[in-house]
């Protein structure tokens, strides 16, 4: 039986799990037809399951103290024990697929098995829905939405015409991405940009900004508001209609800000707007922001495992006016991508997972309660894309939540549209509509005031 030690980053991962904050990545990708599902399923034995080792292998802790985790081959390992057929009930509009993954966020992955499992959702209007749970002990949140954009072709019958995708080192889709990703601005942080030597300037420079970075770290707080709380168990997930993505682009031109800064600044404001709603005062809100280390243009490891970096950024929704919002928002990521930030919380995370369970839960809670939650911007493809022949008319993924966070953000670009949803606490973001509601006022607002229509 083909074993191998559990990485100590994924381990960290591994060991954070608990009932009202599961390490489990969520995403969704919506398509204007029913699949043909023997067809899905050869795909993702494919692609996925015969490709990436981990997805055939269970994680099995060690038994004695200090003793490390292994991974290990499952021998009752079955695509039915993993991939789930069901089909929506009443309207089957988005409120029924919201109430379908909000009856399963809040479930643990069993531990017996590998750490995932995919559910084929028919009755999605006239289409359908895959709604994937991968545990974050896998992999990180960008390396996994590779995985999962593996199983797309850029044609309906590519994917019995030819290789897999992820064969060549190059591939349309990383390329699509990258060239996405540069040109638009709508990653939040690119790590090879930011780990650059001429990013983090001269030694003294550094140390100046190594001693902010560790006061920020240290004693940044989230400050009470009708956003922040202790978590329970019940979580639900809500998105937006999709919004153009050339109408956020020409916003960020006209205000010499880039698609990422427009998007986080609608965030804010919609944070402000739903924070006054619930009868508090609009505060600056801190969030945790995914940094990507690997390089998307060089095929992923086929052990893939985690290698991010997290950076803590203030939302500035004490700010007054949208466009206030905006240019703060521009002020604080540029700063983060000239700062060494993401060098040094990378290293944190590594040294924290070598150490022994209890400190592990302990140094992740204390810097995961300086902020509200995770948000994360992912560039999908420019063109549509097609999986098992079908066109894939939406995707999203939300990052897990750790500690006493509440609140998660899942921006995804795909196919010249911005798909924006929330996961959240049901007791304490007791209206996340209201929530949806806020950020397209907001970001319609920003939108009209740069005089786009």
């Amino acid at each position: 039986m083909a074993r191998r030690p559990v990485d100590p980053v994924d381990n960290l991962w591994l060991n954070m799990d608990r009932a009202d904050n599961l390490m489990v990545i969520e995403s969704l990708m919506m398509l204007a037809d029913p699949p043909d599902w023997d067809r899905f399923l050869e795909v993702l034995e494919r692609r996925v399951v015969e490709r990436y080792p981990v997805f055939r292998q269970r994680a099995v802790t060690g038994r004695l103290p200090l003793t490390r985790s292994h991974w290990e081959d499952d021998p009752d390992f079955a695509l039915d024990r993993h991939v789930h057929h069901a089909t929506l009930t009443g309207a089957g509009d988005d409120v029924a697929l919201q109430h379908y993954v909000d009856a399963h966020i809040s479930t643990p992955l069993p531990r017996d098995r590998p750490l995932w499992e995919i559910h084929l959702v028919d009755g999605y209007g006239d289409g359908a829905a895959v709604y994937t749970r991968l545990h974050h002990a896998l992999a990180d949140g960008i390396a996994l939405t590779r995985v999962l954009l593996s199983l797309t072709d850029e044609t309906p019958d590519a994917d019995v015409e030819g290789p897999s995708p992820m064969a060549t080192r190059r591939d349309g889709l990383t390329a699509t991405a990258v060239h996405l990703a540069r040109s638009t601005g709508t990653t939040l942080l690119d790590a090879r940009h930011l780990l650059t030597s001429e990013h983090l300037g001269d030694v003294g420079t550094l140390a100046r900004q190594t001693t902010g970075i560790t006061t920020k770290l240290l004693f940044t707080r989230n400050p009470h508001s009708p956003v922040t709380g202790h978590p329970e168990v019940s979580k639900r997930a809500v998105w937006a209609p999709p919004v153009p993505l050339a109408d956020v682009a020409e916003a960020g031109r006209r205000t010499g800000t880039t698609v990422n800064d427009v998007l986080v600044a609608a965030l804010a404001g919609a944070l402000a707007s739903y924070i006054t709603s619930h009868g508090g005062e609009p505060v600056d809100i801190p969030t945790m922001v995914p940094v990507n280390l690997r390089p998307l243009d060089e095929p992923l490891p086929r052990d893939l495992g985690n290698r991010f970096a997290l950076v803590l950024l203030s939302l500035p929704s004490g700010l007054d006016t949208p466009f206030a919002r905006l240019a703060e928002t521009k002020r604080r990521m540029d700063a983060i991508k000239h700062s060494p930030e993401a060098i040094l919380t990378f290293g944190l995370i590594g040294g924290i997972g070598r150490a022994a369970p209890d400190v592990e839960r302990l140094a992740v809670d204390f810097f995961a309660n300086k902020a509200s939650g995770v948000t994360t911007n992912v560039p999908g493809p420019r063109t549509t894309r097609y999986v098992a022949g079908t066109r894939i008319t939406g995707l999203l993924g939300w990052a897990p939540e750790s500690g006493e966070q509440t609140l998660g953000t899942a921006i995804f670009s795909y196919d010249g549209s911005v798909f924006v949803g929330f996961k959240v606490d049901t007791q304490v973001v007791h209206d996340p509509e209201g929530l949806v509601a806020a950020f397209l006022d907001e970001l319609g607002e920003l939108c009209h005031l740069a005089g786009v229509g």
